[in-house]
């Protein structure tokens, strides 16, 4: 079944490209060349797998575009935009963007971002029935792709879930910045360890009372990690 990308894109040559370039690839596209119009399209078609959101665009800004998805969906969101600034980027992530993509850009490698991302949000069908780990009263499901404290879910974006799965398959453990960059975000991901501090800061709040199993460890990383010792 084809995937469904939301373009959100006010330059329409620009937005016919990246069109073009998704449709050769059989994906569905609906477009939006402002704000408004994305929060309405997103919210029209419950079946969107993936948001291309620019930053720049007409009535209502990117940032507060993926601030309002955020807050009913944990739809992946691929940020666009001609800004190259580190705090430009830090902003997008910590209002739960996914990947920041700056202009210009190779379409070619558009696409490829949004196939990797696609692929890591996706439910993986395990062949084994162990598909629950269990840290204290925190569960993650790697079967559904999804986490709960007690009874609560926790409401995590793609990338949020990945690092919390993938610290909680190496808990005990210190993992470095580079190692949860290349492992979490792949090996072709250009952004630096200032996004895992930041991926880092959003997930112990959503852990709540539990934010304290993801420790600090001076100089080398953060391991995940129940108790004081």
């Amino acid at each position: 079944m084809s995937n469904t990308i939301l373009i959100v894109e006010d330059e329409f040559r620009m937005r016919k490209l990246i069109k073009d370039y998704f449709k050769k690839e059989n994906y569905i596209i609906i477009e939006a060349a402002d704000g408004p119009t994305a929060i309405k399209e997103f919210k029209n078609n419950p079946n969107i797998d993936i948001v291309i959101l620019d930053i720049m665009i007409p009535e209502m800004d990117g940032y507060t575009v993926c601030e309002e998805i955020r807050e009913i969906s944990n739809v992946p969101i691929i940020m666009l935009t001609a800004k190259g600034e580190e705090e430009d980027k830090l902003l997008g992530f910590e209002l739960g963007a996914d990947e920041y993509v700056t202009k210009p850009f190779s379409p070619k490698v558009l696409v490829a971002r949004v196939k990797a991302l696609l692929k890591r949000s996706s439910i993986n069908i395990l062949t084994s029935n162990n598909h629950i780990i269990s840290i204290g009263n925190l569960k993650v499901n790697t079967l559904e792709k999804s986490a709960c404290i007690g009874n609560s879910t926790l409401q995590l974006s793609p990338k949020e879930y990945d690092l919390l799965e993938y610290m909680s398959n190496n808990s005990c453990r210190v993992l470095s910045r580079d190692s949860l960059l290349n492992n979490v975000w792949g090996y072709d991901y250009f952004g630096d360890a200032r996004t895992v501090d930041t991926h880092i800061k959003r997930l112990r709040e959503k852990l709540a009372s539990m934010s304290h199993i993801i420790k600090t460890v001076r100089g080398k990383g953060y391991m995940l990690k129940i108790g004081d010792e």
